[in-house]
């Protein structure tokens, strides 16, 4: 296959301006509010919040720290362990890390490649016949797709233990008529150039709680006590958000629908060409739920298909597309090499299949369709080796 030397990269996921993004940000400049804080923030957060169906939100600087926030809110303490799905990005764990618990690394199962409702109960069962139950379980969308919220949730109503949601690959995705993100005491959202919507760096919590809100909303303002001068009673952080860049958030946030069909759009479409090849899984679609189908990804089965997920990377790579792994579970990470962790059976680790076999696809809501027909000749020509 020769690719023409002018034909641009294509990204996995880059950044999408709707073309109101200058207009929002230069009415931030002319009011002169470029400082954190500000009118765009506040209105951000309403939007947000309303959105997905939620009381409040408060505007941050990353998801990650809206984890931790949340986190310090349900008073995790050094010694306490937080239940985090193995299958996901470092972040979901990191804050865990920060206030100096220890995660409990929980398997995926095969039906979403979510946080497997099986081992969560065994993860349960454990800790509670040792007298030490979880101060919180996070829980994350992964690509987008909802976990199983509802089984989920009646394991954690049943040792009364709360839920961090992690929607930050989901914005935009429902399960079971919800919006993603409402489903736990906290919501996490995360508006980093790579997501379906960005803020070029930024992150939401959002909540039913509205004075747990306020309380995340002054630690993440350096924890200023309301005094005449500069006292602090307790540790806080640098976590607000800009006003410059809530500008932002809101321009992208009025194309969040059509983000979402795109993105299913070219789901689709990767699956209409080359779904049908033996060997070949995309990821599934849960039940009575909508994925926003964040990243297109797939896995290759080795005993069907001689190629490997790294061969069709590096393959994709020399003509200039980016692909990428699945990410490799937490529990095989050498920084958690000593935690616990619970798999989906005994004889199966799915998130461990998964990593081995799988592949994320360029999914941008801005990749044309001459783009795509690319990515797709060039996989059919990788596979058929």
């Amino acid at each position: 296959m020769v690719i023409r030397m002018n034909e641009e990269k294509i990204l996995l996921s880059p950044p999408h301006l709707t073309g109101k993004e200058k207009q929002f940000m230069e009415e931030a400049l002319d009011s002169n509010w470029v400082a954190p804080l500000g009118p765009n923030v506040d209105l951000f957060e309403q939007e947000l919040a309303e959105y997905v169906g939620m009381k409040g939100a408060a505007a941050l600087s990353s998801g990650t720290a809206a984890i931790h926030l949340a986190l310090r809110l349900l008073n995790v303490q050094p010694g306490d362990i937080v239940f985090c799905p193995s299958l996901t990005f470092i972040a979901s764990a990191n804050p865990i890390i920060y206030e100096g618990a220890e995660p409990v690394f929980i398997d995926s199962e095969a039906e979403t490649w979510n946080m497997s409702p099986q081992a969560l109960e065994n993860a349960f069962v454990h800790y509670s016949q040792k007298g030490k139950l979880p101060k919180a379980v996070i829980v994350v969308n992964l690509y987008g797709q909802s976990a199983q919220l509802d089984q989920i949730n009646a394991i954690c109503e049943k040792y009364n233990v709360p839920i961090i949601e992690d929607a930050a690959e989901s914005l935009g995705t429902v399960y079971k008529g919800k919006k993603s993100g409402s489903f736990g005491r906290f919501g996490v959202f995360s508006f980093n150039g790579n997501k379906i919507i960005t803020t070029s760096g930024g992150g939401m919590l959002v909540s039913n709680d509205l004075e747990a809100l306020k309380k995340a909303r002054f630690l993440a303002a350096q924890a200023k006590d309301p005094a005449p001068y500069y006292e602090h009673s307790e540790i806080g952080y640098n976590y607000r958000l800009s006003n410059i860049l809530a500008a932002l958030g809101r321009a992208q946030l009025l194309q969040i629908e059509e983000r979402v069909e795109k993105r299913r759009q070219i789901f689709k479409r990767y699956v209409d060409e080359i779904g049908n090849q033996p060997g070949i899984v995309f990821m599934p679609e849960g039940k009575e739920s909508i994925s926003n189908r964040w990243l297109t990804t797939l896995t290759i089965d080795p005993k069907v298909i001689s190629v490997s997920p790294f061969e069709v990377i590096k393959a994709l790579e020399k003509e200039k597309i980016e692909a990428r792994h699945i990410w490799k579970p937490l529990h095989l990470q050498p920084v958690f090499k000593n935690n616990t962790f619970f798999p989906h059976k005994q004889d199966k680790v799915v998130s461990e299949e998964l990593f081995e076999q799988g592949l994320c696809l360029p999914s941008g809501s801005s990749l044309t369709e001459d783009q795509q027909d690319r990515v797709i000749k060039l996989i059919k020509q990788v596979l058929s080796r």
